[in-house]
C-alpha cells in the first residue's frame, strides 16, 4: 500500500474545477435545447395544418373578388322641386355596381320598380340639401337603401348592391 503515490493538495483542486465547468455548460446546452424543442411543439401545435388534426379543418384561401359590374338606369332621371320659391330641375344619372351576375339580372328584370322607387326619392328632395356634397352623399347613401329594398323584396340579397353612382348630377 505504500506504493500508491498520494497526490499533492494543490493537483487535485484543478480536476473537479474542469468538470464543474464542463458539467455546467452541458446542463445550459441541454436547458436551451429542451427550450427551442418547447417551442417548436408548441408553434408546430398551433400552426399545424388542417390535416394533422382531424376535426380541424384547415382555412380555405380568400376567393379572389370578382369583377365589379355596372348597371345603368337609362334615360337618366329628370325630376322637378321646389327650391328658393322657384321650380327647379335635379337631372341625375345612376349607375349600380354589384359583383353577382344573379344580382345584375334582378336589376334588369326590376328595373321600373327601382325606377319608380328613385324617382320618388328624388322628387322628395330639397335644393339646399342637395346643393352640397354632404347632401348628394346622403342622397347616394338613401338610393342605395332603396335599391336594396327592391332586390330585398324580389328575394335577392341586397348586401350583393355595392355602391350607387351619380354619373351625372345637374340641378337647375
Amino acid at each position: 500500500m505504500a506504493d500508491v503515490p498520494v497526490l499533492a493538495p494543490a493537483e487535485e483542486a484543478p480536476a473537479p474545477t474542469a468538470a464543474g465547468k464542463s458539467k455546467k455548460w452541458l446542463i445550459i446546452g441541454l436547458a436551451a435545447a429542451a427550450v427551442l424543442a418547447g417551442g417548436g411543439a408548441a408553434v408546430w401545435f398551433l400552426m399545424g395544418s388542417g390535416s394533422s388534426h382531424p376535426g380541424k379543418e384547415a382555412p380555405k384561401p380568400a376567393e379572389p373578388a370578382a369583377p365589379p359590374q355596372y348597371v345603368a338606369l337609362d334615360p337618366p332621371f329628370v325630376v322637378n322641386f321646389e327650391g328658393d320659391q322657384n321650380v327647379r330641375f335635379l337631372q341625375v344619372t345612376v349607375q349600380i355596381m354589384t359583383r353577382d351576375p344573379k344580382t345584375v339580372e334582378q336589376l334588369k328584370a326590376n328595373d321600373p320598380v327601382v325606377r319608380n322607387d328613385l324617382l320618388m326619392l328624388f322628387s322628395n328632395q330639397k335644393y339646399a340639401d342637395v346643393s352640397t356634397r354632404e347632401g348628394k352623399e346622403a342622397l347616394r347613401t338613401q338610393a342605395l337603401a332603396a335599391v336594396r329594398h327592391v332586390i330585398e323584396a324580389v328575394g335577392g340579397k341586397p348586401e350583393r348592391i355595392e355602391q350607387i353612382l351619380f354619373t351625372s348630377f345637374v340641378m337647375q
